[in-house]
């Protein structure tokens, strides 16, 4: 009987440690997935922002070349005939 005691004993005892063992090193494993995905976040929105950047960048560049094409192709003087008047018909 004591025997048997025991061994019921230890046995309680060692799943007992594993279990609080495993638990502890889950728990740092989610805490290592956690502190990454949030590093993984912080680097995708520095990439949108950079991103975003340059797309307004690139929409100013584009209205600045506009405005030189609009000013490029009306004359100086203003003297210059309107545009219906040059097609023949």
């Amino acid at each position: 009987m004591q025997k048997t005691f025991a061994y019921a004993l230890m046995l309680a005892a060692t799943l007992g440690l594993a279990a609080c063992d495993n638990a502890s090193d889950k728990a740092k494993d989610a805490q290592e997935h956690k502190e990454n995905a949030q590093q993984q976040m912080e680097k995708a929105q520095e990439h949108a922002n950079d991103a975003a950047k340059e797309n307004a960048k690139a929409n100013q560049d584009a209205a600045e070349a506009q405005q030189k094409a609009i000013q490029e192709s009306t004359p100086a003087n203003g003297n210059a005939p309107a545009p219906e008047a040059t097609q023949k018909q």
